[in-house]
């Protein structure tokens, strides 16, 4: 593949992974759990791009507190494409930051693709190829790119996109025009998406170019335009963190979906058949780590005895955890804390989370 040298990778690294308590906490969220492969997620997000892009083509948009971390974890990156965030103001202000950063560096023609930094891919190629075509549409066509994510099942913990007519393309990567995007349905309206062929997985990934994405801000979401126009001259100055943390706080926390994307008449899909996840809940997670014979996943040293389907994942070195008799549990066992949980309350995880910060003010576990 030839490196697109007019192509911007923007990686939003900044959240905080409740759901992967108590391996991810706020000092090392999700994103840097190396329990896949060995590595941290948001190294394999950046090293997957290899090929695609140079490394001074990528930006990582994370929280003030982890760009330290994301620095040591990505040595690879200019220590100046990583910056941080004063406080989360959801993915449409990153994704307008993100452009802001890419305006200053290739202008109103350069395309961009808005990326998240804990998901996993199984066909990198496919992957590469995907958005390659996706840029190529973008630096062409006055149009807003998503990837919808094929359905493997009917997922009731993802949005969905309802898919129109086929766009006109030479390229390997299909493009289908959208009609609109539906909210995390329930199992039976999911049932109904996957029956029908014509509903994706909403990944929440985006492909545009500058002038594109920078007149859907002036029509839709004015305050990120005006912000987007006071900080693309400011990266890389001495005075950059307290420029961002007064734009910051004049911000509304708005989601790029509700933002732009379920407003804009002129967006796109890409057909995205490369095998994803994000890897949302410990159920997912274990999908990806190895099975015993009775569909245990593992991670770490265990003993199992009639058991089965359970999630086992051990982050200490020297311990054991054994499991006996249960089935279909998350046991989930770090140095200071350990999680047991039936695997249907897993997605619920926040809730216990938010319970002990309430109840441990003087001891952090979470």
């Amino acid at each position: 593949m030839v490196t697109k040298k007019n192509l911007y990778i923007v990686i939003m690294a900044g959240g905080r992974g409740e759901r992967f308590w108590p391996v991810s906490r706020v000092s090392r969220p999700k994103q840097f759990v190396s329990i896949f492969g060995g590595k941290p997620l948001i190294k394999i997000a950046v090293e997957r791009l290899d090929g695609l892009v140079e490394p001074e083509q990528i930006l990582v948009i994370t929280s003030d507190d982890l760009v330290e971390l994301s620095r040591e974890t990505l040595p690879m990156l200019p220590a100046e494409n990583i910056i941080g965030e004063p406080f989360g103001r959801d993915t449409a202000a990153a994704c307008a930051l993100g452009m802001a950063w890419v305006a200053g560096r290739g202008g109103d023609s350069a395309t961009m693709a808005v990326l998240t930094a804990d998901h996993l891919i199984e066909d990198v190629p496919v992957f590469l190829q995907t958005l390659a075509d996706a840029s190529d549409i973008a630096a062409r066509e006055d149009t807003i790119g998503t990837i919808g994510i094929v359905p493997e099942y009917p997922a009731t913990g993802y949005g969905y996109i309802e898919a129109g007519e086929q766009l006109e393309s030479d390229s390997k990567t299909e493009f289908i025009r959208i009609k609109r995007f539906v909210e995390k349905p329930d199992l039976e309206t999911a049932k109904e998406y996957v029956s029908a062929g014509n509903y994706y997985w909403n990944s929440g990934m985006f492909i545009w170019s500058v002038k594109t994405f920078k007149d859907a801000l002036r029509e839709f979401c004015p305050q990120l335009f005006e912000m987007t126009e006071r900080m693309k001259d400011k990266f890389g100055g001495t005075d950059f963190a307290a420029i961002l943390l007064e734009e910051y706080s004049k911000l509304d926390r708005i989601s790029i979906d509700y933002a732009v994307m379920e407003k804009a008449k002129n967006i796109v899909a890409a057909r995205g058949a490369f095998g994803w996840d994000d890897v949302g809940t410990w159920v997912s997670a274990g999908e990806h780590l190895k099975c015993d014979d009775a569909g245990n996943a593992l991670h770490g040293k265990s003993e199992v005895l009639k058991a089965t389907g359970n999630t086992i994942v051990n982050d200490v070195d020297g311990h054991l955890v054994a499991v006996m008799g249960a089935d279909d549990l998350v046991v989930v066992h770090t140095a200071d804390a350990t999680l047991v949980c039936t695997k249907e309350s897993a997605q619920d995880l926040k809730e216990i989370v938010k319970q002990i910060s309430d109840n441990n003010k003087n001891i952090s576990f979470t």
